[in-house]
């Protein structure tokens, strides 16, 4: 009898872990989902026309603009002192023409390639980058 007890009792505390499995679960399977997300996104033929508009923001990020009006933010590996400063860049698309996670760009002759790749809503607005600074 002392037996069922114990045998019960092992049985209550598997279901009673059973919720925490299967969120661990479920929240394990959403991190490679947005994972895939951010490793999915690229603007297809970059070289062709593909961006629409870039705009730097400090010396380790940028922000691209398709033709369809979705907005991009690459990190760059390192940092381009002149990223801030400069009125033209160069895209170093891939093979196929895409700009992704894979890419670079250069900044007066010096190449810097992406850290990641992601869609986002827009850069920020002047606004908020004025108020941060203040």
């Amino acid at each position: 009898m002392l037996r069922t007890r114990y045998i019960s009792a092992l049985g209550a505390l598997t279901v009673a872990a059973m919720p925490f499995a299967a969120s661990a679960q479920d929240h394990a399977q959403a991190a490679p989902a947005a994972r895939a997300q951010e490793e999915a996104a690229s603007i297809p033929f970059a070289n062709r026309g593909g961006v629409r508009d870039w705009r730097a923001q400090g010396m380790d990020r940028i922000y691209f603009q398709d033709s369809h009006g979705q907005w991009y933010l690459a990190k760059l590996m390192g940092s381009a002192s002149d990223l801030p400063f400069t009125e033209f860049i160069g895209i170093d698309a891939n093979p196929d023409g895409s700009l992704d996670k894979f890419s670079a760009i250069y900044v007066k002759g010096q190449k810097y390639p992406f850290e990641s790749f992601v869609k986002v809503d827009g850069p920020p607005s002047k606004k908020a980058r004025t108020k941060r600074k203040g």
